[in-house]
Order: structure tokens, then C-alpha cells, then sequence
């Protein structure tokens, strides 16, 4: 019969446990320690990340609430040749966006931003427009266009949030 006496831990007199068995507590009390400070640190960099430093008072947070929505127009109507055949294109356009003061330099500058829109419109090609990935690129160039004008006008082009097609007719 084996000898039971060598499996159990020893215990002095003091009532401390022998050296063996701290030592097999001991990487599982420092994984512990470490997921613990882990946790913490990514805690505290999650906190911090959420708010601007006490320094940086310029940083400007981004309008919230909800989104606020601007027409431009009338619709706008452009042709283009395509294969030999002049075309026609009509879109309405509204721009989206959760700050009335970037809303309100639109409505400002309206000639300016009609004229690139119509601009960005009538360069295009028909094979392109007839896809859905065609309308969606020429949809994100129509944001960034608008996007330069309101940079031009002295706002903040990045308070512009979207450009949408409301109607989108081609002939």
C-alpha cells in the first residue's frame, strides 16, 4: 500500500503549509493579478478614450441628436451622351446632417453647391449609372463634393453625414 502520509501537504508547527504547496498556488494567484490589472488598465484607457483631455478645450465633439435633413431644389437635370444618344439624368438630392449651422451654409451657398453637383452630374457615363455600384460611387462622390464646399464656406465638412437620392431618373 503506497504511503498516503507524501500526498498530503505538510504542515510546521506554525500551521503554515510547506513550501511545495505555495509554490503550486503561486502562477495562479500572478494569472490572476495579471487579467485583474488587465482588465483595469483597458478600463481606464476606455474611460480616457471617451472624453478630450483637459488641454485640448479647441476639439470640437460632434453635434448629436437627431439627424436633420435639407432639400436641395429643384431637382437637379442633366444630359449626357451615351453611345451616340443623348441622354437624360433627374435626381433629387437631400444631404443629411445632426447640425442645423452646417444645414443653414448650405442653404447659403447654394448656387455654388448646385453648380458642382451639376457639374459632378453631367460627367457621367451611362453604363455606369445604370448599376447599382455605379449610383452608389457616384452618390459618395456627390458627398465629397459637397463635403469641399462646405470646407470652402468655412464650415466643418466632416458635420456633413450623407448625401441621398431621393429620386434618380434616367432617359
Amino acid at each position: 500500500m503506497p504511503d498516503v502520509s507524501a500526498l498530503a501537504p505538510t504542515i510546521d508547527p506554525a500551521g503554515a503549509e510547506a513550501p511545495a504547496a505555495a509554490k503550486r498556488r503561486m502562477p495562479w494567484l500572478i494569472i490572476i493579478g495579471a487579467a485583474v490589472l488587465v482588465i483595469g488598465l483597458g478600463a481606464a484607457l476606455a474611460l480616457l478614450h471617451g472624453r478630450p483631455a483637459a488641454g485640448h478645450k479647441g476639439a470640437a465633439a460632434a453635434p448629436s441628436g437627431p439627424p436633420l435633413y435639407l432639400a436641395l431644389d429643384p431637382p437637379f437635370v442633366v444630359n449626357f451622351q451615351a453611345d451616340q444618344i443623348v441622354r437624360f439624368l433627374q435626381v433629387s438630392i437631400e444631404v443629411m446632417s445632426r447640425d442645423p449651422q452646417t444645414l443653414d451654409l448650405l442653404k447659403a451657398n447654394d448656387p455654388v453647391v448646385r453648380n458642382d453637383l451639376l457639374m459632378l452630374l453631367g460627367n457621367q457615363k451611362y453604363a455606369t449609372l445604370a448599376s447599382p455600384v455605379g449610383k452608389e460611387q457616384l452618390r459618395a462622390d456627390a458627398l465629397a463634393v459637397v463635403r469641399k464646399d462646405v470646407a470652402q464656406a468655412g464650415g466643418d465638412p466632416k458635420r456633413l453625414e450623407a448625401v441621398y437620392f431621393t429620386s434618380f431618373v434616367m432617359q
